[in-house]
């Protein structure tokens, strides 16, 4: 008989031991119930996990959250307001001193990062002024409010009262005032173009400034506009005085523009306006989306406390100090008058009540390089909601999401 190479009798064996393992399996007896006891007993657990809804009314009353929040965090500290505004300012400058000072290319696209950031963060703090969690004075509010918005074009007070809606009802499919979903009849009535255009980037970081003038779709207004329906006849001069201050701004760009010529205007200002508002639809954006367990209300299944509940906290590693933890979303949207300096200390506290509806943000590193992947996956797949229903969640559109089916919790 011929003699087997070793390889050939490697194989051999090989074969022979895998032939043996299927013949053991095919006829093994069925386990021991006693056997399987510990993965019975992990059953139940597993279950639990999967049979919570988020969507449901929670356990708990808004009352218990307050109750569980420090008592100095609801204080607000004008000067500890104020030295945050000095700071970014200074830092403002002192960025276009320097790109000013060296003129160079490489340094300008630094520049317009770092102080497209920066005038993220002043609008950070003229967010906590509209909010009143600045200080207790109304006054130095809109006055702070005013220079900080009007600087950086925002209309303040036309702002201020949108803003102030969206807190309302947020969560709420029809009263919401900004990143609500379409409703799937709306969505289909949009031609493949259109959608395309509204779920691929960079065209939804640059919304801002077309909601500023003419709002979210299937609504009708101007926050420019002192008739517009998003205000009440008594807020009119309000909004004129913000619209007024804005229109200063664009003329003292006008005129800077004509003395040292356009495009140090574009440079030092236009670029970093640019990467403001990606900043601002960046975030806001992704404090409404990105993952699938987040539901969305119709009728008298809403409530403040669930609409709240539906936002979601980001990390952004270095940036956090530089925006004022405006990540800190979910405490933010259930109690706006906290100042943002007493956010992270008021939601380690709150979290102890709020349990599972808290969905703990994913951990950045130095940058927040990874919620670009969260936003570009949560723009292929978070696209409509049914048109029926009281709680519903986003659907996806095949046609953008190229296969792709969200998973993420």
């Amino acid at each position: 008989m011929m003699r087997l190479s070793s390889s050939s009798s490697s194989v051999l064996r090989v074969f022979l031991y895998l032939k043996h393992y299927l013949w053991l399996i095919t006829t093994s007896k069925k386990p021991n119930p006693t056997n399987i006891a510990p993965q019975e007993a992990a059953k139940p657990e597993e279950e639990e996990e999967e049979a919570f809804d988020s969507g449901k009314p929670p356990p708990f009353r808004i009352g218990e959250i307050r109750a569980s929040i420090p008592s100095h965090c609801w204080i607000k500290d004008p000067w500890r307001s104020t030295s945050y505004v000095v700071r970014d300012v200074v830092v403002v400058f002192m960025l276009m001193s320097v790109a000013a000072y060296f003129d160079t290319w490489p340094f300008w696209s630094f520049y317009w990062l770092a102080q497209g950031t920066m005038f993220w963060a002043l609008f950070v703090l003229g967010h906590d002024c509209g909010h009143g969690s600045f200080s207790t004075s109304g006054r130095l509010n809109t006055v702070v409010g005013h220079i900080l918005h009007s600087s950086i074009l925002v209309p303040y007070n036309g702002w201020r009262i949108s803003h102030r809606t969206h807190h309302q009802n947020h969560g709420h499919l029809e009263r919401d005032e900004s990143w609500y979903p379409l409703s799937e009849k709306a969505y289909k009535e949009l031609n493949l173009r259109t959608r395309r255009l509204r779920f691929t980037v960079p065209f939804p970081l640059f919304a801002f400034p077309l909601y500023l003038w003419s709002r979210s779709p299937g609504k009708k207004g101007s926050h420019y506009n002192p008739n517009s329906d998003l205000f009440h006849p008594s807020e009119k001069l309000e909004v004129l005085i913000s619209t007024i201050c804005w229109s200063i701004m664009v003329t003292l760009l006008l005129i800077l523009a004509w003395t040292i010529g356009p495009l140090p205007v574009l440079k030092l200002y236009g670029v970093p306006y640019l990467v403001f508002v990606m900043w601002l639809d960046l975030v806001t954006y992704l404090h409404h989306h990105g993952r699938r367990d987040l539901p969305w209300y119709r009728g008298e299944e809403w409530s403040y406390l669930r609409g709240a509940l539906t936002t979601v906290d980001r990390d952004y590693g270095w940036i956090n100090s530089i925006h004022h933890d405006i990540g800190t979303h979910v405490v933010h949207h259930l109690f706006p008058q906290i100042p943002h300096y007493h956010l992270r200390e008021a939601t380690k506290a709150a979290k102890v009540v709020l349990g599972k509806y808290y969905r703990e943000p994913e951990k950045s590193g130095p940058l927040p390089l990874h919620l670009f992947g969260v936003l570009l996956r949560s723009l292929r797949v978070d696209h409509f909601v049914s048109d029926v229903g009281e709680v519903v969640y986003y659907q996806t559109d095949p046609q953008l999401s190229g296969g792709l089916q969200d998973k993420s919790k």
